[in-house]
């Protein structure tokens, strides 16, 4: 994106709303994501100790293969500033010496980011990604360096120093690299602006922030999007890890464009099963510029140097059915969809999962509808979306261990008269009159897009 005062977006996203429909209130930042992110993170495969090389790489396949059907983040994750990062547990790495400059702002380790020698940080990194007609982002841990906090490094841009605003009692439990930050007091604030401005200099499009909304960090979010909204730069902000609590709907949903659901989420299928449940809580919150993030697509190639799923590198554990069902569901919550294998090693099989336009653009849909469950959560549901030309996506999941055949009428989806009736991943039409019955597999799901007939 081009660095536009914040002032531009406020008026690109008023010339997407309706005209007359009175002044509008909402958040500015809404415009910087007004469909769910779509793209890669390093995570999933690299864990820690992803290289500069290694996200070039998945950088110039998504651009070769997958750009020209809405992929266009590439997402740098987790500790890309520690020289000795080797995807273990991050808590022995504890007291590891981290690159930062001297303001005591964290800058990627050279040995693993060559590009950011002489202090170029994620500068070319990020230029290299643009040139390929993509968008770049990082991810960063909440809060203010130990090593900083305890040299009481000055704040760039401000008359504090780390001390002011740190708190030393505010520790993550599960990566100790940082204290948290006073985010309600200008020195809070300092900080925060001026890490922010770190990241609009190096061409950062969107951060994901970890350790913030589990426990939910009120302040520090409220800090990060003020630092973002004055920066002069679009930047998608990403709050983790979930579960974020549904109570902070309200506030989330104004301060965050993206924000998880869940724990890590990872190829097993409880883990799937429980995200029915948990989308289904989010009903009626999302919408253009914010967005119940699901979590990462664990599909593919993954856990080359990350074990954090339960096991090494591997191919993803869901059967075939499982990545249709997992697919479907994202696009009908809509969630963002962020894909974790290493993308140069993809067979057919996942490519057709990641290149079936039908199904992006049930998620992409400009509408933002949430999708929603008709009828009671149980081993067999049918969700419903409304789609922005006035069709409707319907999805029909078996949760059991036994085929079924999943039925619904079209009075249950509130529509009428003859319908066409398109499945998305069959990619051909399908009979039906008054209802859509079907046999699912196991895990499995039935994805159709259905349009009145004129």
């Amino acid at each position: 994106m081009s660095k536009l005062p914040p002032a531009a977006f406020i008026i690109l996203f008023l010339a997407a709303a309706a005209i007359g429909a009175g002044p509008d209130t909402r958040p500015s930042n809404w415009a910087f994501a007004l469909a769910p992110p779509m793209g890669w993170n390093s995570y999933d495969t690299f864990g820690d100790s992803v290289t500069e090389a290694e996200v070039v790489a998945n950088a110039e396949y998504m651009r070769d293969h997958l750009l020209s059907h809405g992929w266009n983040y590439v997402v740098v994750d987790f500790r890309w500033y520690d020289a000795g990062a080797n995807s273990g547990d991050p808590n022995k790495r504890a007291g590891a010496q981290l690159t930062a400059d001297e303001f005591g702002r964290l800058t990627p380790a050279v040995n693993r980011f060559p590009s950011a020698d002489g202090g170029k940080g994620f500068g070319p990194l990020g230029e290299k990604i643009h040139a390929m007609g993509l968008k770049f982002g990082i991810h960063v841990m909440r809060g203010i360096p130990q090593q900083s906090f305890k040299a009481n490094t000055p704040i760039e841009g401000s008359s504090f120093h780390a001390a002011d605003a740190g708190d030393s009692g505010s520790i993550c439990r599960w990566c100790k690299d940082m204290y948290g930050v006073h985010g309600e007091t200008p020195a809070g604030q300092a900080w925060y602006d001026s890490i922010v401005r770190q990241y609009a200099g190096w061409g950062v499009d969107y951060i994901k922030v970890d350790d913030l909304s589990s426990p939910y960090s009120t302040h520090e979010i409220e800090a990060l999007r003020a630092a973002i909204d004055k920066c002069g730069r679009a930047m998608v902000l990403s709050l983790s890890p979930g579960p974020t609590p549904v109570k902070q709907a309200e506030h989330v949903k104004v301060n965050a464009n993206l924000w998880r659901i869940s724990a890590d989420f990872w190829d097993r299928w409880r883990s799937l099963n429980s995200q029915f449940d948990l989308i289904a809580s989010w009903q009626g919150v999302g919408g253009p510029g914010r967005w119940p993030d699901a979590d990462m697509i664990p599909l593919g190639h993954i856990g080359i140097r990350c074990d954090a799923g339960g096991a090494k590198d591997r191919q993803t554990r869901f059967t075939k059915d499982e990545q249709l069902t997992l697919m479907s569901l994202w696009a009908l919550a809509p969630s963002p969809l962020m894909l974790g294998m290493n993308m140069p090693d993809n067979d057919e099989w996942t490519n057709s999962l990641l290149t079936n336009d039908a199904v992006i653009a049930i998620d992409q849909d400009s509408l933002g509808a949430a999708g929603e469950l008709i009828g009671p959560r149980g081993m067999q549901e049918v969700w419903k979306k409304k789609l922005a030309n006035g069709d409707i996506a319907v999805g029909l999941f078996n949760r059991a261990a036994s085929n079924v055949t999943v039925s619904v009428t079209w009075a249950q989806l509130g529509i009428s008269g003859k319908q066409t009736v398109r499945d998305l991943w069959q990619s051909k039409d399908i009979p039906a009159e008054d209802k859509l019955s079907t046999d699912v597999p196991v895990h499995g799901s039935v994805l159709v897009r259905i349009a009145p007939q004129k």
